[in-house]
């Protein structure tokens, strides 16, 4: 256990902000982090993990615990399927790029989001037609009142769009330490049908395309669009794409026929957030070192020393003129503190 005192986080979170923590402890093994537990109220510990999905809009009082386990094993494994478990700090790339090398499918879609293994449930990660719920087959979780391991199967995590248990019910409870994923071996069910997956492998001559494919695909594709955290401070997608009734899109297709939707069931289709932003004129809008990507406007971008707030106060901008525009209230992906 590694403990400092008014630590810079501006290298623990992906935005780049440069706020302080009163105490910083990394805690490197699950009894580790039992005996902070012990020693501490959980009330006074702020948890972190990649730091990818989140916001500092100011120094942090409480006691910033770095969850930083690390572990891959196989659990399980058939000439069908394997079932692989990650702890907690493992990186989320690294670790699909580990299951790829070793032949698992099913986490290919998912390649190179940022942020480590153990919060990916918790946001029920997902991209070009993939979740974590698809594959995830268990997580456990340390009781920060009792200390003691608790396993949350698929059911218990009542996963949603961008959602899980861990965002509601239980939060502020439990500290993931650990996820099990089934994964197949052998004949993979590959998704190649959103994005421009398809596009890329025809612009390859991929004909049978495997999981490195798709993987090689999904990168290509996100490094074209999205910036790399390491060279300018972002969390991703800021914001989630919007659900609305279809008698709600209707009336917006009678104004915008070009919009894109994605139908969700019988009553309601997804919109891409992107596409509201870049048509409410967004897209490449900056104000200091605060600003929308120019290549994606779902991501807000610090092109260097923006402050938490100054990005905060850039996302409510972009939410109230893409209300005015729409009548559709964007709501943020990322964690504000």
């Amino acid at each position: 256990m590694k403990t400092s005192t008014n630590k810079s986080l501006k290298n623990y979170n992906t935005f780049g902000i440069d706020v302080k923590a009163r105490k910083f402890v990394s805690v490197e093994s699950v009894e580790e982090l039992r005996v902070l537990l012990k020693n501490s109220y959980a009330s006074e510990l702020f948890i972190l993990g990649g730091g990818s999905n989140m916001l500092l809009t100011k120094d942090v009082e409480k006691t910033v615990v770095h969850i930083n386990l690390k572990g891959i094993k196989i659990i399980e494994k058939t000439d069908e399927e394997v079932l692989v478990e990650a702890m907690a700090g493992e990186n989320w790339h690294q670790f699909v790029l580990f299951c790829i090398d070793n032949g698992f499918g099913g986490l290919e879609n998912l390649s190179l989001i940022p942020g480590n293994v153990g919060t990916a449930p918790i946001q029920n990660i997902g991209a070009y037609g993939v979740e974590i719920k698809d594959t995830f087959e268990k997580c456990t979780a340390l009781d920060v009142q009792t200390l003691e391991i608790k396993t949350f199967n698929l059911a218990d995590c009542e996963f949603g769009y961008r959602d899980s248990i861990f965002k509601n019910a239980v939060k502020g409870k439990y500290i993931i330490t650990s996820v099990t994923f089934r994964l197949t071996r052998k004949d993979h069910r590959l998704n190649t049908a959103y994005g421009s997956i398809d596009s890329f492998l025809e612009e390859k001559e991929i004909t049978e395309p495997g999981i490195k494919d798709v993987s090689d695909a999904v990168i290509s594709i996100r490094r074209s669009k999205l910036p790399d955290p390491k060279k300018i401070g972002n969390s991703g997608s800021f914001f989630k794409n919007p659900v609305i009734t279809k008698e709600k899109h209707r009336e917006l297709q009678e104004i915008y026929p070009e919009m894109p939707f994605y139908e969700i069931d019988e009553d309601h289709v997804k919109i891409p957030a992107g596409w509201l932003i870049d048509h409410a004129g967004l897209k490449g809008y900056r104000t200091g070192d605060a600003g929308v990507h120019s290549k994606q406007a779902l991501v807000l971008v610090n092109y260097g020393n923006a402050s938490g707030e100054e990005i905060l106060r850039l996302s409510k901008m972009v939410q109230e003129r893409v209300f005015d525009l729409f009548g559709i209230l964007l709501q943020p992906e990322v964690n504000i503190f």
